[in-house]
């Protein structure tokens, strides 16, 4: 096997978990790909395949919006006798509407994935890569991270964990030689809205990001070993200003881009 690494990616089937993975094999790492849909995993380990013929790649279908999920994938590697160089938690989604007329099972499998399954894989790979003295750790956060969202309460209040706690980590990992990034990504062209059902929304009615250029920027970002990495200059500022702007006004402003855009 050499020195070649791995890198274990979930949400790989589709959009910046995808293209994360391309980045990855890019550069030479072996790959676990990790997603609920088998048929959609199938399809992308075959692009991928097809694109670097000499990667080796394994995929292991998983629901992570389930709770014993993610120390069933842990078993799996452990039982293929797979060592995870780099853990990316890239597995994640939105709901659009009000809290209280979503419904609440829906909102909690949402939260297993974004927050539980996150917490607990990083739990379960991290003392390995403390013990080898090397490892990186990539938790895909957002710009939502940096404000409250009326209309998706629940999502922006998951990334916010995701940003807080891999900052926390990552400082209390000083020294170990692992390291953790958050990557805040703005709205970007995946089937994110498709699935939270915001596609008419005024936040995705401008200017998305090509997932491509997300998935670069987090690799550029994690291997240069940065704590938070925003995908451009405009992102970056716009995160800093919800944070120094008054809550009131940035909640509205918030509210204002997540309503359905009328029609004309």
């Amino acid at each position: 096997m050499g020195d070649q690494k791995t890198a274990l990616i979930t949400g790989a089937s589709s959009g910046i978990g995808f293209e994360l993975a391309r980045v990855f094999a890019k550069n030479g790492y072996r790959l676990v790909l990790v997603s609920k849909n088998k048929e959609r995993l199938q399809s992308a380990e075959k692009k991928l395949k097809s694109e670097f013929p000499s990667t080796p790649i394994v995929s292991i279908p998983k629901d992570l919006s389930l709770s014993n999920s993610a120390f069933e994938l842990f078993s799996e590697c452990k039982k293929r006798k797979i060592q995870v160089d780099v853990l990316i938690n890239d597995a994640g989604y939105g709901l659009l509407g009000k809290f209280h007329e979503l419904l609440l099972k829906d909102q909690m499998e949402m939260l297993q994935v974004n927050i539980s399954s996150l917490t607990c894989l990083t739990y379960l790979f991290l003392p390995e890569m403390i013990r080898r003295k090397k490892g990186y750790i990539l938790n895909l956060a957002s710009t939502a991270s940096f404000q409250p969202g009326p209309l998706m309460a629940v999502y922006y209040a998951s990334k916010a964990y995701v940003l807080s706690f891999s900052q926390a980590i990552a400082n209390e990992l000083e020294g170990s030689g692992v390291t953790v990034t958050a990557l805040c990504p703005g709205p970007t062209k995946t089937n994110f809205q498709k699935r939270a059902g915001a596609s008419n929304t005024k936040v995705f009615s401008g200017f998305l990001t090509s997932p491509e250029i997300v998935a670069q920027r987090g690799f550029d970002g994690l291997i240069s070993k940065e704590p938070v990495v925003f995908v451009d200059s405009r992102s970056a500022f716009l995160a800093k200003l919800a944070v120094i702007m008054p809550r009131k006004t940035v909640v509205k402003y918030v509210r204002g881009i997540q309503e359905k855009r009328r029609k004309r």
